[in-house]
């Protein structure tokens, strides 16, 4: 047994079995060495809607270690913060899009975290944030930790493979210190918004 958050040796030939995190939805395994896959763009990941990069990780998937060097550092996945999460926001490039009142409903939530989520986003369900404006906007190009609305009201929180340009209204940006909050969000977990800063 291994603890979490902790460098430990894996002998040759041995079988290394990853169980359930306690919180959150994402495990992460560093290796000595790297993952010596070809790099796409500057990455060795694999972006799940463009499709760019590796191949998708599938049982019996043989991965490349790179040779080892350097010292050991473990750079730690965010540990669990308050139950529900709290991500911390920022007004968003189209908030004008919507009535006064949006904002704050964004803020009183909570929301929960769709089945339909993935690396693309966080779906949501909660509060309905209401739009001033009709129409569509042109496509423009998004960050990480966009909070993109789409017509039905519930909002969505852009991640890692978000999509380059979209087209409904962002009402506010996550912070790029609680994204990682955000990735480790599970289907049926409870979050909220804020405006106010760390402590």
């Amino acid at each position: 047994r291994a603890g979490m958050g902790v460098p430990f040796w894996v002998p040759a030939g041995a079988e290394l079995r990853l169980g359930t995190p306690a919180w959150g939805l994402r495990t992460y395994l560093a290796v000595r060495g790297g993952i010596a896959v070809e790099p796409v763009l500057g990455s060795r990941s694999t972006d799940s809607l463009s499709e760019l990069g590796p191949e998708p990780l599938r049982a019996g998937t043989l991965l490349p270690v790179g040779p080892p060097g350097g010292d050991i550092v473990a750079d730690l996945a965010p540990l669990p913060g308050p139950r529900p999460a709290v991500l911390r926001v920022l007004p968003g490039p189209r908030d004008d899009w919507f009535t006064p009142e949006a904002p704050a409903a964004l803020c009183a939530g909570p929301y929960v975290v769709s089945q339909d989520s993935n690396r693309v986003g966080v779906r949501l369900s909660g509060p309905e944030l209401v739009r001033a404006k009709e129409g569509e906007l042109p496509s423009e190009g998004m960050v990480a930790g966009a909070v993109q609305v789409p017509p039905s009201g519930q909002p969505i929180v852009f991640l890692a493979d978000h999509p380059p340009t979209g087209g409904y209204p962002v009402i506010a940006v996550v912070t790029a210190a609680d994204l990682a909050v955000a990735a480790q969000l599970r289907p049926g977990d409870e979050v909220r918004f804020t405006t106010r800063p760390a402590r």
